[in-house]
């Protein structure tokens, strides 16, 4: 009972529901060993009551991290404080990256009347209310705005407002008008006193009567994200399998600048989806999965297009250049016609070759002005970064294997080390900005061929537990702990991904520092940022290290914070937040994130009337709020999926659990339901037997459908069969290494893909029609 308690005291789970009628006990070891991670020795029965006694004792008078919505009511550590408190709020500073420079903050006190009535929520136009000059006191009978950069100390009313002292109105910065049917921006009983900030990472201060002080993190976000500006179609694409005649052996950031310009133009995209760009750990062979980089922090400039850097016209050492333009050439021949793998050591051996030439070019004032101005905004974090970059050249990739005086990032040894390798660091520091500018290129690209969305970013679940960030941000992660997910009907073992999973008390305490900045740099350079297994927000399942993946246990993150970092992020920079919440999802949370903006990902085969018939669900049912697509990158292709190619591909690699008649049986049925609703939605005009047409008609479904996104999988637009990933597989399947491939499984370039004629025949279902005009004189009037 004590160690239950304990672990609820700190959001470990001691038991959980795989099926609403199901409830598993997690082992006490699991429970003690993610406690520990959390830095709770509960080992012993005497260990876990002396925890217990200090947490319950513990009495904190405000949380280390406080959120605040605009337009709704206080959260109760704030709305609860004792008569007589005062607040002051200390707002972030001027020069806080996404808010433009201003004055240092001034002070500016403010003092409410406990009884005095608030007035109605002024009209649109009406004029604003003056603005007080420091050291004024302020009577709470008006909504009153922060001055930017001022900071405002308030106090609570020394009694209880009776009824009507209470005033409803929304801050200046709120984004939508109140309404009164409980969603964000809706009618909120803020107290009079009570002086909305303007949003943005803020301190706030408490006094009470009683002389108590406490100070935490206070995050006021917008009550919900940025939308897309009405429905768009686009791509969803794994960049380094779009290989281009200009391409070195796999996609880069040219190539999808120049998918974003030529979808954008000429059918009519809203949008390009990619996997995480995210930097990999460096070895031999490198991790080719996306989803387990270095850091999440910085891209990896094996993205990068080499020819469109300014520099490269200007190196002196053509010959050396020509000869590393014929070896790519080499690797990409070898892709695309002679069956070879992407190789993106390979592919990274010629680009780091030539970069090293192209970083000899001095640059020029401008350039080198722009690249000073990027080495200030990122700060401390890049500079960790590079000297991972270069101590891992000298050392290897993982960090616990240097000598013990580099493990630390701040010890004496590291410094020493920076001073050492000062060249090396800038190399890594001018390869993050040229990947930045690269990324922002392409983000004009798909602007300027008039994407309403533009590039849409995805973050991964976590990083690689030897790569840099775990390196320069140790305090922050749960080391000894990995990220997975529990056994369920699809997966009687469970998964391990190998990820480390952040601290939520760490995150908390540090008023979510890393993963502000993690969001803004994300953010810096998209139209729109997908979030892998967005449920991890709410609770991520810890498996200890050593363990299998069932003897793993949920642990809990503060949404309401994880959200609203969030919110405040995505709305600075202007980008819509698509999350991927497939699978177990714990009851609530779609509706939690729905409720601030972020879209779902309805996958047609999954989107069934699971409450009803178990059917295929009819179009006008699915949700509006999403992105609606046929497929995924873990998920077969639209046409192995029609044609059951997938089912017998796991039966050669002896995936399946039941026999392939079974398996071929059951994927037949499955098909041949979602079939029969699309003819009698006449959405398949051609009949059965015809691959093409169920692909064309299974993008009309999607298109028929309310949601606010639909996404196409570019390889299913030339007919490829494979997955890009086969979930379960590690060296039975090339999985991140598959070029884009034809219905006959040869490799296609960007080029022909553009030029496909299957291509257009589907994209003539989603493209826009525009609308015709009648001949003069055929007008009506």
């Amino acid at each position: 009972m004590g160690l239950s308690r304990l672990a609820a005291l700190h959001g470990v789970a001691t038991s959980y529901s795989p099926s609403p009628d199901v409830t598993v006990s997690v082992p006490d070891d699991t429970v003690i060993a993610v406690l520990a991670a959390l830095g709770v020795d509960a080992g012993t029965p005497a260990d876990v009551r002396k925890c217990l006694v200090a947490a319950e004792s513990r009495s904190r008078l405000l949380p280390p991290t406080v959120v605040v919505w605009a337009g709704e009511p206080l959260p109760p550590a704030l709305s609860g404080l004792p008569p007589g408190s005062t607040v002051t709020v200390e707002p972030e500073p001027p020069e806080t990256p996404g808010r433009p420079a201003g004055r240092p903050p001034a002070p500016l006190s403010m003092r409410a009347r406990a009884a005095a009535p608030a007035p109605p929520v002024s009209s649109p136009g009406a004029s604003a209310a003056p603005v007080p000059a420091p050291g004024d006191a302020v009577e709470a009978s008006a909504p009153l705005a922060m001055p930017p950069g001022g900071a405002a100390t308030v106090s609570a009313p020394p009694v209880t407002p009776p009824a009507g002292a209470a005033t409803a109105f929304a801050p200046a910065s709120a984004p939508h008008p109140q309404r009164a049917d409980g969603e964000p921006g809706a009618p909120a009983a803020v107290p009079a006193w009570w002086i909305p900030p303007a949003p943005g990472v803020h301190r706030v201060h408490v006094r009470t009567p009683d002389h108590r002080r406490a100070t935490a993190t206070l995050v006021v976000a917008p009550a919900r994200l940025p939308q897309p500006p009405g429905r768009s179609h686009g791509f969803l694409v794994q960049l380094y399998s779009l290989l281009s005649a200009r391409s070195w052996g796999m996609g880069d950031l040219g190539d999808l600048a120049d998918l974003a310009a030529w979808s954008g133009r000429t059918i009519g995209s809203g949008f390009v989806q990619v996997n995480p760009l995210h930097a990999a750990v460096p070895g031999h062979p490198t991790d080719p999965s996306p989803y387990r980089p270095s850091s999440r922090r910085f891209p990896d400039p094996v993205h990068l297009r080499i020819e469109s850097i300014p520099e490269y016209g200007h190196v002196r050492d053509r010959a050396a250049l020509d000869d590393l333009r014929q070896d790519a050439a080499a690797l990409s021949e070898a892709v695309l016609n002679k069956g070879a793998l992407i190789d993106r050591d390979a592919v990274w051996e010629l680009k780091r070759q030539a970069l090293e030439l192209v970083v000899e070019v001095p640059l020029t004032p401008g350039r080198r002005a722009a690249y000073c101005d990027f080495l200030a905004e990122q700060g401390q974090a890049l500079e960790d970064h590079a000297l991972w970059c270069a101590l891992a050249e000298v050392h290897g990739p993982d960090w616990h294997a240097w000598p013990e005086a580099l493990r630390d990032p701040r010890s004496p040894g590291t410094a020493r080390a920076r001073t050492e390798l000062l060249d090396r660091v800038d190399f890594h520091c001018r390869l993050a900005w040229l990947t930045a500018t690269q990324l922002a290129a392409a983000q004009r690209a798909a602007e300027d061929a008039g994407m309403s969305v533009g590039i849409v970013h995805d973050l991964a679940v976590g990083v690689h537990p030897a790569g840099a960030d775990t390196w320069a941000q140790q305090e922050a992660f749960a080391h000894g702990m990995s990220v997975g997910a529990p056994p369920d009907a699809f997966n009687a073992r469970g998964q391990d991904w190998g990820l480390p999973p952040w601290r939520p008390d760490v995150l908390a305490a540090t008023g979510y520092a890393a993963y502000r900045g993690l969001l803004r740099g994300l953010l810096a350079h998209a139209g729109a940022l997908r979030i892998d297994h967005v449920m991890g927000l709410f609770r991520l399942w810890w498996v200890p290290e050593g363990r299998p993946p069932t003897d793993g246990t949920y642990v809990a993150q503060d949404a309401e914070a994880m959200l609203a970092v969030l919110v405040l992020e995505a709305h600075r920079a202007g980008t819509v937040v698509v999350g991927e919440d497939l699978g177990t999802v714990e009851p609530g949370v779609r509706e939690a994130l729905a409720r601030r903006g972020v879209l779902g990902t309805s996958v047609l085969w999954f989107e069934r009337d699971w409450d009803g018939d178990g059917r295929p669900l009819a179009p006008e049912k699915w949700r509006r709020d999403c992105l609606a697509t046929a497929t995924t990158h873990d998920l077969p292709s639209t046409a192995a999926r029609l044609t059951g190619d997938h089912v017998t591909l796991r039966h050669r690699l002896g995936l399946l659990t039941r026999s392939l008649e079974e398996e071929l049986t059951e994927d037949a049925t499955d098909t041949a339901e979602w079939l029969a609703l699309l003819a009698r939605l006449r959405m398949l005009p051609e009949g059965d037997g015809d691959e093409e047409a169920a692909v064309r008609a299974v993008h009309r479904f999607l298109l028929r459908t309310p949601a606010r996104m639909t996404g196409v999988w570019l390889p299913d637009t030339v007919g490829d069969r494979r997955p890009q990933n086969l979930p379960g597989t590690w060296d039975q399947y090339p999985n991140w290494r598959l070029p884009i491939a034809d219905a006959e499984g040869h490799p296609v370039t960007l080029e022909e893909i553009t030029a496909s004629p299957r291509l257009h025949a589907l994209m003539d279902v989603l493209r826009p029609r525009k609308p015709h005009t009648a001949p003069p004189g055929e007008r009506r009037p």
